[in-house]
């Protein structure tokens, strides 16, 4: 029994001794928050960094003449690049004025329940309704050359010289219709060249083809292309 009674005080005392060890380890829970420490609280992700199937984008009002976003405008000077905001909620587009591409942005919905920093970089629990990016898509330069009449040209009278000369090359197509489309040989190369459409309008502007159709999209290599090191087994 008196061991019984010396064993209480001392665990009695237990509580005390660790109170200030409690109150240490809860200023440091309420000051992590409720992940339970700061140096592993996650930041929130740009809306542009969802991956696919987070979010959904409009697609873009497509003007039937051009084939291109309506927003799209032809810039015909050299050396200058435009920056042009498009009042709305349109959102924004940029490019290099008479290159081949431009860039203009539709506006995206991230799915709901999920949470990213917005364009303004707001923190936004979205529902779907609200906008949380704007995303460029490449929008070609075009002048009024159809892709259609060309290669109809090319096809029919392509050994007077008429596709040449649709296209802007009119030694060319002098030289064709000489020649009875060097007799034959140069009609049916350029048939191929121009449904292949790496021949195109002499002025550097893009085909006008279906939106939604085929295209030829170039690729070219440089030095400052990123090169993937190959993994042998």
């Amino acid at each position: 029994m008196a061991a019984a009674c010396r064993s209480e005080p001392s665990g009695s005392a237990l509580p005390q001794a660790g109170a200030p060890h409690l109150r240490v380890l809860w200023l440091v829970t309420v000051a992590a928050g409720p992940w339970g420490t700061a140096a592993g609280a996650e930041e929130m992700p740009k809306c542009e960094d969802l991956r696919v199937g987070q979010y959904i984008c409009k697609e873009p009002k497509i003007n039937n003449a051009t084939q291109e976003p309506v927003n799209c405008t032809n810039f015909t000077a050299h050396g200058m690049v435009a920056h042009v905001i498009v009042p709305g909620l349109a959102g924004h587009r940029h490019g290099e004025v008479g290159g081949h591409l431009q860039s203009y942005a539709i506006k995206c919905f991230p799915a709901p329940n999920i949470s990213c920093k917005d364009f303004s970089g707001n923190e936004t629990h979205f529902t779907g309704r609200e906008v949380g990016f704007f995303k460029p898509i490449s929008c070609r330069n075009v002048n009024g050359y159809s892709y259609r009449v060309a290669v109809a040209l090319s096809l029919f009278l392509g050994w007077l010289g008429a596709d040449r000369f649709y296209l802007g090359y009119p030694a060319l197509g002098l030289l064709k219709f000489c020649t009875v489309g060097f007799c034959g040989i140069g009609s049916l190369i350029d048939f191929v060249l121009i449904s292949m459409q790496i021949v195109g309008p002499s002025d550097g502007s893009s085909y006008i083809i279906d939106y939604y159709g085929t295209r030829l999209i170039r690729l070219s290599i440089t030095n400052e292309t990123f090169r993937k090191t190959q993994l042998y087994p």
